[in-house]
């Protein structure tokens, strides 16, 4: 291992040679400093090509953080999201232009509220390592290599040292890790509890705009009504007030731009837990929650989706389903059944992003077309039966379908921002205006069967190429559209999820490997190894995306093809 002086000593040398000479960090390092371990993981050959990935490592003698802050698993990961947080805004105040291209930039994974599993920061009780990404300087094709060394000695020493824990706020620290443990003790507790989620008293649920995930200024808190008003204990901030949503069929109604889909949209990423400041710290959902939407032009492989869609004219089998253009109401249901297949306890529905016709059949269009020619059971019928028969639980936003308030247990009334629990109300709505609306017969849900991924058609044709942006991955040769995944917090979950299905069809599918025990299998090897072992790379750009948004992304391949499972 070469010194910090040798690294000078060795940029001097390259100053004014061709730029991929720069190679030679990568091949010379790592370089010891005196507080840390420089690492050159890849170099770039070109000034204008992605940067290079290089990492830090200091030694707990060094940054001295108090064992009890990274005593678990879930500290862990707050002390690292923190830490990560901190080194990157460090970065990004050192970053400047330093010749053509990206030289002089450094760059660090886009951070969102959510506290994840990131591959950024890792935190052991021997060292922290933090991983980012530097421009380095160029002017046309040579080096500058008095401009790397004020960037790699001047630069990185620096921002490293914002880590240490004599350089960081103890009370922000502990108000971070804190904040991430009392949330997750309370998801913790949800099952217990009878609940699908909690809201605390005081939450502040709007955003600034529908592209910003800042709260919005001189928003309304949020207060529990009194029905369903409760309270939960916390290892840190004690009993803690707050609406639960039991579970069951649970409707939200009001009027437009009054919050329905505000709440709902919190619920679906109160599957995260936030940071401080987001409002949403103690917004919590189910950590099996999936929203549900209808998504026209999707491609759909081998699903059931019978208990919603079955009898087609031209007898199509349903218990097997493929196509490579779903209508609205024929995704929904793949949705549905694909969520269910992998663990989904709580559905998410926003009529507003819903086929019409796979949400209700009025009494009017059921008189029109019999139900021998419709072959779509609508959810109005079948979303108890959900419940009865498999405890999946729904929350449902409703504006203008007052049918399922025949079907909900829970309904909540927003008005002007604020829930009013309104179920006695709604039943004597519906004793006063019935529907007489046909139900139509119940379709069971317990013979839906598991599917086995096909390898090779997982596998990334050509060249394994992954690019991610926030709604869209590419994979090999073919483009996957995430804009209809809604519980995607960050595009480093995108970008792990490119990686995962590549292990994913080297590593776990055979052909007889159910989806679900994949699943299992690759969630034991990250728990046990840490993200690294499923994407297989130390670059800091990764986020951990939950099974869910893996699997739809599956889903969602084009050429995927599945076997059904011979168990």
């Amino acid at each position: 291992m070469r010194s910090h002086q040798h690294l000078a000593s060795l940029l001097n040398s390259l100053d004014g040679r061709g730029y991929k000479a720069y190679r030679e960090l990568e091949e010379k390092g790592p370089f010891s400093f005196p507080d840390f371990l420089l690492f050159f993981d890849h170099v770039q050959g070109d000034p204008f090509a992605p940067p290079s990935h290089l990492r830090v490592r200091l030694p707990q003698s060094v940054v001295r953080l108090p064992s009890p802050l990274f005593s678990n698993r879930v500290r862990r990961i707050a002390l690292e999201d923190f830490l990560a947080r901190k080194f990157s805004s460090a970065l990004e105040g050192l970053s400047r232009r330093r010749g053509i291209g990206g030289s002089g930039f450094f760059r660090t994974i886009e951070l969102s509220p959510a506290v994840l599993e990131r591959t950024a920061c890792r935190v052991t009780p021997e060292w922290v390592e933090l991983r980012f990404f530097a421009g380095l300087p160029a002017e046309g094709r040579r080096i500058r290599g008095g401009e790397a060394r004020e960037m790699l000695l001047g630069d990185v020493p620096q921002a490293a040292q914002v880590v240490c824990y004599g350089s960081l706020n103890p009370r922000e620290l502990n108000r971070h890790v804190d904040t991430v443990e009392d949330a997750q003790a309370i998801q913790a507790q949800l099952e217990s509890l009878g609940l699908v989620a909690f809201l605390a008293e005081g939450s502040i649920l709007p955003r600034e705009s529908g592209i910003s995930e800042l709260p919005l200024k001189r928003a309304i808190p949020f207060t529990p009504p009194a029905s369903l008003a409760l309270e939960v204990e916390t290892p840190h901030r004690g009993k803690i007030r707050g609406m639960g949503i039991p579970r069951g069929v649970t409707l939200i109604v009001g009027g437009g731009y009054h919050g329905k889909s505000t709440l709902l949209r919190s619920l679906a990423l109160g599957v995260y837990p936030h940071a401080p400041g987001d409002g949403r710290e103690l917004v919590v959902a189910h950590p099996a929650t999936v929203f549900i939407r209808a998504e026209d032009g999707r491609a759909v492989e081998m699903t059931d989706i019978s208990p919603f869609i079955s009898d087609l004219p031209d007898g199509t089998n349903t218990r097997s389903f493929s196509t490579p253009n779903a209508s609205g109401s024929t995704s929904q249901a793949a949705n549905i059944v694909e969520a269910l297949e992998i663990g989904a306890k709580v559905l998410l529905f926003d009529e507003d992003t819903s086929a019409t016709n796979f949400l209700i059949r009025d009494r009017r269009m059921q008189a029109l077309v019999q139900k021998e020619r419709e072959p779509i059971t609508p959810l109005v019928d079948q979303i108890q039966q959900l419940f009865q028969e498999k405890g999946i639980s729904s929350i449902l936003v409703m504006g203008g379908s007052g049918d399922y308030l025949d079907v909900a247990d829970t309904v909540i009334l927003m008005d002007r921002y604020r829930p009013f629990e309104v179920g006695s109300k709604a039943k004597e709505v519906v004793a006063k205006f019935p529907t007489f609306r046909l139900h139509e017969a119940l379709r069971s849900f317990s013979s839906l069967s598991p599917r086995c991924p096909l390898p090779e058609s997982v596998k990334p044709r050509g060249r394994p190429k992954i690019k991610a942006e926030k709604d869209w991955l590419v994979y090999g040769g073919e483009e996957i559209d995430l804009t209809r995944i809604h519980q995607v917090a960050e595009v480093g979950q995108v970008r792990a999820i490119g990686a995962l299905l590549q292990h994913l069809a080297e590593h776990f599918f055979n052909g007889r490997q159910c989806l679900a025990k994949a699943l299992d299998e690759l969630e034991e090897l990250i728990d046990e190894r840490g993200l690294e072992a499923g994407v297989r790379s130390l670059s800091g750009d990764f986020s951990r995306p939950r099974r869910f948004e893996l699997a739809a992304a599956l889903n969602r391949l084009r050429t995927l093809r599945c076997r059904p499972d011979g168990n």
